[in-house]
């Protein structure tokens, strides 16, 4: 909670919105604001509730929520430190966002790549377009095909551009030059490193907490494999559920080969994972 930016999270039931509890705390808070000099401004307010189609509809269908004497709607999407997420999380308007942007600046290193040397051409290609696809890139876990599919377009782009090489030079070609991982696998990478900080550094505790060494009832060869529990129940089958980091998380971990897993610095993690990641991107280009 900051003086320009404060958020508010509440769990509801699935069929029954009840937005007591929000209402109490945003009145509170507006009252704590009036005391001390400050006011809360409804027309820059934003409501957004998150889950399945049908219940965002039901959440919809409830109302709007009171903030300062104003009614505030739901609305379809929220940015939220730089990332768009839309109330079914499919993300598919911050990945249009990230390619409009991304499209933008490799044009314009288009026009000044013949001037300038290909380490200056990596380095700002890294710093201006690379570092916006890896931006909360974890969060794209699970996303469609479709919008894997539109960002390693942009990635492409990118590296023919660094390259100077036509638009028909393989890619996949291209990516192992620069030695740079596809969308998919930089995904995972994000993914399982933050796992591997977890693991030893037991920080931030609220995404600690959720992830748990996998511990047999009995003795079994998988006991000292550095495996982590993965959750049961239909839960886990479900694409919205599945998202996550309790249970996406862990499913990655589990996937990466011992080898990767018992490293004992994270600079020999990187590196291990990078090739590791690579060797699947070779087997499966798409």
């Amino acid at each position: 909670m900051y003086a320009d930016d404060t958020q508010l999270y509440t769990a509801v039931e699935p069929g029954h919105v009840d937005l007591t509890s929000i209402q109490l705390c945003t009145n509170d808070i507006h009252r704590w604001y009036a005391e001390n000099g400050m006011m809360l401004n409804p027309t820059k307010s934003e409501t957004i509730a998150v889950g399945t189609r049908a219940q965002v509809a039901v959440a919809a269908a409830s109302g709007a929520v009171d903030i300062a004497g104003s009614q505030v709607p739901f609305s379809d999407c929220v940015k939220l430190l730089g990332h768009t997420i839309d109330s079914t999380l499919s993300f598919d308007k911050h990945v249009s966002n990230v390619v409009r942007g991304c499209n933008y600046h490799i044009r314009a290193l288009r026009h000044i790549r013949p001037v300038i040397t290909p380490e200056v051409a990596t380095t700002v290609a890294c710093s201006m377009v690379s570092s916006r696809l890896d931006y909360c890139n974890s969060l794209l876990h699970g996303t469609t095909a479709k919008n894997i599919k539109r960002l390693q377009t942009v990635q492409n782009d990118l590296a023919r551009t660094v390259l100077q090489v036509s638009r028909r030079t393989s890619a996949s070609q291209s990516l192992k030059n620069l030695h740079w991982l596809p969308i998919k696998q930089r995904i995972d990478f994000k993914i399982a490193t933050t796992v591997y900080k977890l693991r030893q550094t037991k920080t931030p505790a609220y995404l600690s907490e959720l992830i748990v060494d996998y511990q047999p009832s009995r003795t079994l060869r998988s006991a000292d494999k550095l495996l982590l529990r993965e959750l049961e129940g239909p839960v886990r089958k479900l694409a919205f559920s599945s998202k996550a980091f309790s249970i996406f998380g862990p499913t990655v971990w589990n996937s990466l080969p011992v080898n990767c897993r018992s490293c004992s610095s994270l600079e020999t993690f990187k590196r291990t994972l990078k090739t590791e990641l690579f060797n699947r991107a070779s087997a499966d280009p798409t």
